[in-house]
């Protein structure tokens, strides 16, 4: 009687890929963190942008653009304000300026493309603390005229994307310019209360 013998194969297991999400420099602007988790192609990989970069300023932004019970005291559309470019465009061509920051970003040690900023403009993180004036319920006893003009100052002092996400949000239309959903938001952020703000 012949033994056959088997031959033996063995088929080595497939590794599966996870595509790592990019990094994005400490404390990045709002508009760095919707622009990557837009650019994401499943809701899992949005949702884990939003929950490595949120912090308190970000939901802040995203309950006000997705909370119908926030409503907004200021006049909806387009606000007529002074953007960074016509503040920025005193003198100098424009490589010349685009050495300028790079070399301000390589000294600040911050590749954010706010981190060069030397100018004093501020950031959504940081004004973020005022957003309540803006809202029903938040400082009511304030006049319009005021709150309009307290409003346009703050655009002023932000990058033109920061300033361009607040004026999205106060018209709850964030998701018309990024791929960002309340879904994902409910997701990412279990610890939003939504709703009972009117």
């Amino acid at each position: 009687m012949t033994a056959k013998t088997a031959k033996k194969t063995t088929t080595k297991p497939k590794t599966v890929r996870v595509a790592k999400l990019p990094e994005l420099p400490l404390k990045p602007f709002a508009f760095e963190v919707f622009d990557l988790a837009s650019k994401q192609r499943s809701k899992a990989k949005k949702v884990e942008v939003l929950q490595k970069y949120g912090d308190l300023s970000l939901k802040v932004i995203l309950k006000w653009n997705f909370d119908t019970s926030i409503t907004s005291v200021l006049p909806e559309g387009e606000v007529p304000y002074t953007g960074y470019d016509q503040q920025t465009t005193k003198g100098g061509t424009l490589t010349t300026k685009i050495s300028q920051e790079v070399r301000r970003m390589h000294e600040a040690g911050s590749f954010s493309l706010g981190s060069s900023d030397q100018e004093g403009h501020t950031t959504i993180r940081r004004e973020s603390k005022h957003f309540y004036r803006f809202v029903r319920g938040g400082d009511d006893a304030m006049n319009s005229i005021r709150r309009e003009t307290m409003f346009i100052q703050m655009l002023e002092g932000l990058h033109p994307d920061e300033a361009r996400i607040i004026i999205l949000a106060k018209d709850k239309r964030l998701s018309n310019e990024y791929a960002v959903t309340y879904d994902q938001v409910k997701e990412a952020y279990p610890d939003i209360n939504w709703g009972g703000r009117s």
